[in-house]
């Protein structure tokens, strides 16, 4: 295994020393493949895409998808690049404002998170340490990799400038010991991902969906009195992006619960209507829906039943009753039909 640590590590290596006007014209011949060619998950995002803005015609949802395509195949070529960037080359091509307000908060021991999404060059996130107080440690939550060695690779590089990957599972303990070390974190979340059936706390309406969301990131803002805000990403140009560092609230306790979800969507949303193109739009988001969950909720013990959805259906008399066989029910119509033109053949 430690073979195919090295030699992804290698192959990777070797194709981030492209320079990137070399690795944008292999994102075009990508985009010509995945677009017209393979079609990749088209029918998830094209479907993704028409609910999500109904207002819009065909040709609008077409060229929405199009444009999707070429961000996908940039943000891959970009993500190759970011192993061997320098400190230079990504202060001048990921770009932060909004730092003062965070550092500030940092200054006075107050830990910050950070809400993300899918959306726009997230992986040049990484590059924050260089542009805030050296007094806090900068951390991201991630979801770890099946692979061990995948997941390794991606940690190594991520890691270089300093901004720690933290384990979904192990959110709440790292938080704990930075705080017990008194070091202020500013600790990102990329929230907009879709929860396991027993995390599904809170819906709200998301692009024109009714959406299950995760929450565990504002339970603990609020329990640990992490200051909250929203990175608005923007791509200036081609390899160029910036993220404008929002403050929420640096008192994320006096807002009622799920508030501090609903705006950070609702800025999430905001930045989507403005360029439909950098979201993740062949993520299946919306595969969970509010009428399964019903179906799967237990009110009596607070539980949801992950059992398969027929098996559940059954026991609480909700399985479709079977068609009736087609061949009886044309014999019954006719034999009805039968005996009303006897009737009809004796009456006077």
């Amino acid at each position: 295994m430690k073979l195919l640590y090295y030699l992804a590590y290698g192959l990777w290596y070797l194709a981030s020393l492209l320079p990137l006007r070399v690795l944008y014209v292999l994102s075009d011949c990508f985009y010509l493949l995945l677009c017209h060619v393979v079609r990749y998950r088209h029918s998830v995002i094209w479907r993704n895409i028409s609910t999500s803005f109904p207002e819009k015609s065909p040709r609008e949802w077409r060229r929405i998808e199009k444009d999707f395509y070429h961000w996908l195949c940039d943000y891959f070529v970009e993500t190759i690049k970011l192993m061997t960037m320098s400190r230079k080359q990504l202060m001048r091509r990921m770009r932060f404002t909004g730092t003062e307000e965070v550092n500030r908060l940092v200054e006075k021991g107050q830990s910050v998170a950070i809400y993300l999404g899918h959306y726009g060059q997230w992986e040049w996130i990484t590059s924050l340490p260089f542009w805030v107080s050296e007094k806090c440690q900068c951390c991201e939550i991630y979801h770890p990799l099946e692979n061990p060695e995948f997941d390794r690779l991606f940690r190594t590089v991520r890691e270089k400038r300093n901004a720690l990957c933290i384990p979904m599972a192990e959110t709440l303990r790292r938080v704990v010991e930075y705080r017990s070390k008194h070091t202020p974190i500013i600790l990102g979340y990329i929230a907009d991902q879709v929860p396991f059936w027993n995390n599904i706390h809170h819906w709200l309406t998301f692009l024109n969906h009714d959406t299950a969301v995760l929450t565990g990131s504002e339970r603990i803002a609020r329990k640990m009195n992490q200051a909250v805000v929203y990175g608005d990403v923007r791509r200036v140009r081609r390899g160029y992006y910036e993220c404008d560092l929002q403050l929420i609230t640096d008192a994320p306790a006096s807002y009622p619960e799920f508030r501090l979800t609903d705006i950070y969507f609702q800025r999430l949303e905001a930045s989507i209507r403005r360029d439909p193109s950098l979201y993740l739009w062949s993520h299946n988001r919306w595969k969970r829906t509010h009428e399964e969950f019903n179906i799967r909720f237990d009110p009596s013990t607070g539980r949801v039943d992950l059992r398969p959805l027929e098996v559940i259906k059954r026991e609480k008399g909700l399985a479709e009753q079977p068609a009736p066989d087609s061949d009886k029910s044309d014999a019954a119509i006719g034999e009805a039909s039968g005996a009303k033109a006897s009737s009809a053949d004796v009456q006077p």
